[in-house]
């Protein structure tokens, strides 16, 4: 399955920002699959994508913790968490 996620790539000390099409990766033990409806970029991601030292260990990234959307696949639940919420 893939998905589409805004991507930062460091080429030459340079940063790029692309949407790329991405390999959903496999599910980790206690990890939820969510389709993202929206998600947001803050001040974090706004500074590592611009190459400020410190704040990414590794480039590629993908920004945008922040988000909202459907838990469609899991490994593992908890009380508070179902499938479709």
């Amino acid at each position: 399955m893939t998905y589409l996620a805004y991507q930062v790539q460091e080429l030459d000390g340079t940063f790029i920002g692309d949407v790329k099409t991405l390999e959903t990766p496999a599910l980790q033990e206690d990890h939820i699959l969510i389709k993202v409806e929206y998600s947001s970029l803050n001040y974090k991601d706004a500074l590592a994508a611009t190459g400020v030292k410190g704040v990414v260990k590794q480039y590629p990234f993908t920004p945008g913790i922040d988000s909202a959307g459907t838990a469609v696949s899991y490994t593992h639940l908890r009380a508070h968490e179902t499938r479709g919420n």
